[in-house]
C-alpha cells in the first residue's frame, strides 16, 4: 500500500500524463465485450464523470448492457463541474469545491430513446433527482487509497485509460484484487518485467481494435503542446497523438482465439539461426512459418495476433547493452520466477552481431504443418 506522499506525488506525476479517451475508440473496443456487463458492477477509477468519456459510454449504454451501478472516481475535481455550481448546491457544498476528488455513482438512467440507450445525457441530470449519487472522497483519489480499493473490491470489471506513468503499480493492484478489466497502455508494456510474465502465462491479452498506428488523446487546457503529434481540433480542444496504443484484458473474447493464416515456409536460408539460443528470428508476424515446430524470435507485435491455441509463448528476450559475456542469457518460463530482473536481459546475435534492436518474443506453433519432402 502506497503511503500519502506516495499517494500524493503519484496523483502529480498522473496529472501530467492524463490524456481523455476518445469515445470512438472507446465504443471500436467495447462492442466487443458485450456479453460481459449484464448485471455486473463496473468501475472507472482514473475518470472524472464531467470529462471521461469512459463514463459517457457507460451511461450512454447503461440499460443496453444490463449494467447493474456505474462507479467512477477521479484524482481532482473537474473545472468543468466547477462551472456548474448547481450540482454542488445540490450537496450543499456550493464553495470549497474546486480541485475535489469525488465519486459518481449511478443505478438509474432513464431511457428515452426506447430502446434501451440514452442520445443524450446532462451529468448534472444523472444526480438532482437523487437516485445516483455525487460525492466527495474523503481523500485525494488515488486509486490505491483504502476508500477507492473498497470500490475496487466492489465492483466486477475495471474499464479506464490509467496514468501511462502509473502503469505497473496500476496492473499489480488489479491483479491482486483479482479484478476483470478492459485498460489501455502501450505495446511497450509487455516488455516490463512486473507485466511479461501475466502474458506469457495467459493471464493477460490485447483487445482486438487497436493492432497498429497511433491514437488522438485529448489533454488539459494546460498541457504543453512542445511534443510532435500534439495540436488543437476544430472546437479548441488539445489533443496529442500517442503512437503503441494497445487494449489490455482478462476478458475473454472470440477474436483471441482466431488463428493466423501462415504462407511461408521454412527455409535455413531465410531464417537464420540465433548464436545463443536454439531458435529461428522471424523479423516479420506475417513471416512465421507454417511448418517450423521448434523456438521462433518474433517481434512484441505478434501479440495483436496470438491465439493461445495455435502458439506457446516460451520467454523474451531484450535488446541489452550487447556485452558478449553475458549474450547467452535469455529470460524463459524455465526460469521465471526466480530471474526477476527482465529490463536486464540481454539480447539475440547472429553470425556474432548484436541482432535484435527490438524485444523478441519466443514462440512455438503447437500445430505445425508437416515440412514439404525435401525440405
Amino acid at each position: 500500500m502506497a503511503n500519502k506522499n506516495t499517494s500524493l506525488n503519484a496523483a502529480a506525476r498522473a496529472k501530467k500524463d492524463e490524456f481523455y479517451t476518445q469515445l470512438t475508440d472507446i465504443e471500436k473496443e467495447l462492442r466487443h465485450y458485450r456479453q460481459h456487463f449484464k448485471g455486473k458492477t463496473v468501475l472507472c477509477n482514473c475518470d472524472d464523470p464531467f470529462e471521461s468519456n469512459f463514463f459517457k459510454y457507460f451511461v450512454l449504454n447503461f440499460n443496453r448492457l444490463g449494467l447493474k451501478k456505474l462507479i467512477a472516481t477521479c484524482y481532482t475535481g473537474s473545472p468543468i463541474a466547477n462551472q456548474q455550481l448547481s450540482i454542488f448546491d445540490i450537496l450543499g457544498k456550493s464553495e470549497g469545491t474546486e480541485g475535489k476528488p469525488y465519486k459518481a455513482v449511478v443505478t438509474t438512467v432513464y431511457d428515452k430513446t426506447g430502446d434501451g440507450g440514452v442520445d443524450m445525457f446532462d451529468v448534472a441530470e444523472l444526480f438532482k433527482s437523487g437516485e445516483n449519487e455525487l460525492t466527495e472522497l474523503a481523500g485525494d483519489g488515488d486509486f490505491r487509497s483504502p476508500e477507492c480499493l473498497a470500490l475496487l473490491d466492489e465492483a466486477d470489471i475495471v474499464v479506464t485509460n490509467p496514468p501511462f506513468s502509473l502503469f505497473r503499480e496500476y496492473m499489480a493492484v488489479l491483479m491482486e484484487h483479482e479484478k476483470k478489466f478492459i485498460i489501455v497502455g502501450n505495446i511497450n508494456a509487455v516488455t516490463y518485467k512486473e507485466f511479461f510474465p501475466l502474458i506469457m502465462e495467459n493471464k493477460v491479452w490485447i483487445g482486438p481494435s487497436i493492432h497498429s498506428g497511433d491514437r488522438a488523446f485529448y489533454v488539459p487546457d494546460d498541457y504543453p503542446l512542445s511534443a510532435s503529434g500534439c495540436g488543437v481540433d476544430e472546437t479548441g480542444r488539445k489533443f496529442i497523438r500517442v503512437k503503441g496504443i494497445r487494449w489490455f484484458t482478462n476478458l475473454d473474447i472470440k477474436q483471441r482465439h482466431e488463428e493466423m493464416i501462415l504462407v511461408k515456409r521454412y527455409s535455413s536460408d531465410t531464417y537464420p539461426r540465433y548464436d545463443n539460443y536454439d531458435a529461428i528470428e522471424v523479423n516479420k508476424t506475417s513471416d512465421i512459418p507454417c511448418d517450423y515446430s521448434d523456438i521462433m524470435g518474433v517481434p512484441i507485435t505478434f501479440l495483436d495476433k496470438y491465439s493461445p491455441d495455435q502458439f506457446e509463448i516460451i520467454g523474451m528476450a531484450k535488446r541489452g547493452a550487447g556485452d558478449p559475456a553475458l549474450k547467452s542469457h535469455v529470460y524463459t518460463k524455465d526460469e521465471y520466477p526466480n530471474y526477476s530482473d527482465l529490463n536486464a536481459t540481454p539480447t539475440l546475435w547472429i553470425d556474432g552481431k548484436l541482432k535484435n534492436t527490438y524485444p523478441r518474443i519466443l514462440i512455438r506453433n503447437k500445430h505445425p504443418e508437416a515440412p514439404k519432402e525435401g525440405k
